[in-house]
């Protein structure tokens, strides 16, 4: 009888460890929510500066820091629309594509 109360212990326990270990490794609806709402998808006009690390937006001329320069090599010193992952709260842009902007085109 106790062998197979010890066995059953040690059963309950075993499993209760891996249901944990399995519940602790994914990350809450709430995680996901926020990592989803800190960066946002925007289309902007304005400058890349001339070492191709930060732009400035023409509506209000906020400078942004970009966390890709290589997206924008060759960019350098124009007057570009980026789109790009907006992080207001870092003020970082992360460039996915980007276009020369023609004279008087202005989005944000």
């Amino acid at each position: 009888m106790k062998y197979t109360t010890l066995v059953l212990l040690a059963f309950t326990l075993t499993m209760g460890a891996i249901a944990l270990a399995q519940y602790g490794t994914t990350p809450s609806g709430d995680q996901k929510k926020s990592d989803t709402m800190k960066s946002k998808t925007v289309s902007i006009s304005g400058k890349i500066s001339t070492d191709g690390q930060s732009f400035v937006s023409d509506k209000d001329g906020k400078s942004w820091t970009i966390s890709n320069p290589e997206a924008v090599k060759g960019h350098e010193g124009h007057h570009v629309i980026v789109t790009a992952q907006a992080d207001k709260a870092k003020g970082e842009l992360q460039v996915v594509s980007l276009k020369m902007a023609k004279a008087g085109e202005m989005k944000e």
